[in-house]
């Protein structure tokens, strides 16, 4: 049985259950192959808060394109991040827009060990 704080302890929060619950009946063989695409993969919210920013001073919805929320990405980039409305939208909800993400790339990282 695999501890998630041996393979991946930068995580916090709801990550880290996420992860660990996922992590709890991998053996070590999976476990490091898991983190291994896992940390490859996954998108810091530090790094989405900041795209997020850009779309106030520059380009708006750099940070949905970084997700791969490509049409929202295009929405963004045509109104302005919704006439900035969805930009401040997104500054608050930062970190479970990277946790949304993270858990898709948790369960296609799964898959793929498998």
């Amino acid at each position: 049985m695999a501890q998630m704080i041996d393979y991946l302890p930068e995580l916090e929060g709801d990550e880290a259950a996420y992860i660990s619950k996922l992590m709890e009946s991998m053996d070590e063989d999976k476990a490091q192959k898991f983190t291994r695409v896992y940390r490859a993969r996954r998108k810091e919210p530090q790094i989405v808060l900041l795209t997020t920013l850009v779309g106030f001073v520059a380009v708006a919805g750099v940070h949905r394109f970084l997700l791969g929320q490509i049409g929202m990405g295009i929405l963004y980039l045509f109104t302005g991040g919704l006439c900035f409305i969805g930009t401040i939208v997104d500054l608050i909800n930062y970190k479970s827009l990277a946790f949304e993400y993270n858990r898709d790339v948790a369960q296609e990282a799964v898959t793929l060990i498998k």
